[in-house]
């Protein structure tokens, strides 16, 4: 996904419909539009999203497999929500995956991921400018992807992706201070300085001090 469609669109329209309806549920569950211990059933799935039964039953598979979902044999599927210990630790798992992502992002990174991260990282000195956090919270979500993709291991990109969505969505920021923008801003040069340096222990503390940051952030 280019910097332009997560400047662009939250949830591009081309994904297979069963993809989208996962995307949807998925959303609506860690959003808290479907309630922890409600029942799913295909018919009400079929009647509420206008869909079909066929990409229904896959996009309950992927939920179950998320463990978004629980089915209870003879009972049904029951939406499985995430408890402040979920996210708290949450929280943790990702600084850690973070920070080994930025080391091995700065170790393996191809040149044309490192055009990539210029490019994001002179988007988000824009929106600073333009004071735009809509923008800005899109092109940080860029960023760390880019990241992700830089360190070259697949199942660390998938997970920290995971974290980020449910984050994103079952804690959404409501207050921004003054200089929100600008520290964030700070945060991201710091780390963005470091792989052009090719110096990945200021990469991990320059990440580290970004996600103990973002945490407080959260809970300010």
């Amino acid at each position: 996904m280019s910097i332009i469609q997560y400047l662009e669109d939250d949830h591009p329209s081309n994904l297979p419909l069963s993809s989208d309806l996962f995307t949807k549920l998925q959303e609506d569950i860690l959003t808290g539009k479907l309630g922890n211990g409600e029942k799913l059933t295909e018919m009400k799935i079929c009647n509420e999203y206008g869909v079909s039964r066929t990409p229904v039953r896959e996009a309950l598979r992927q939920l179950e497999s998320d463990g978004l979902i629980e089915t209870i044999p003879n009972r049904g599927a029951f939406v499985v929500g995430l408890s402040q210990q979920d996210l708290n630790d949450i929280y943790i798992l990702r600084a850690m995956g973070e920070v080994q992502a930025v080391r091995w992002g700065i170790e393996r990174i191809t040149d044309e991921e490192m055009e990539e991260l210029n490019e994001t990282f002179e988007f988000m000195e824009f929106y600073t400018m333009k004071n735009d956090i809509p923008k800005m919270l899109n092109i940080n979500i860029a960023f760390h992807q880019i990241i992700y993709n830089a360190a070259h291991n697949r199942m660390l990109n998938q997970q920290l992706t995971s974290y980020q969505l449910y984050l994103r969505h079952c804690n959404p920021s409501n207050y921004y201070a003054p200089n929100y923008l600008r520290d964030v801003l700070a945060e991201h040069r710091n780390i963005y300085d470091a792989f052009e340096a090719r110096d990945i222990e200021a990469g991990a503390q320059a990440m580290q001090r970004h996600m103990e940051n973002s945490t407080k952030r959260k809970f300010r």
